[in-house]
């Protein structure tokens, strides 16, 4: 999964780095070294993950990605 900024992803129980008792997280940057920051949506400290790691969370279906949705008139 190509990941960007801003994404959000609803997280499993089995997302064991959950240490801020969340239910939703969103990357607010991915840095040019491979790293994701994200901000969990009960904390008011970021996280940063390695790449590879973040996508193991996702590959594992402890992230799973919010897809926003377009409302059409």
């Amino acid at each position: 999964m190509k990941l960007s900024n801003n994404m959000e992803f609803v997280m499993k129980g089995s997302f064991i780095p959950n240490i801020s008792n969340s239910d939703k997280l969103k990357i607010i940057e991915i840095t040019e070294g491979g790293s994701v920051v994200i901000q969990m949506n009960n904390s008011k400290h970021r996280g940063v993950f390695p790449l590879d790691s973040f996508q193991y969370w996702i590959k594992r279906n402890s992230l799973v990605q919010i897809e926003n949705e377009k409302k059409t008139s």
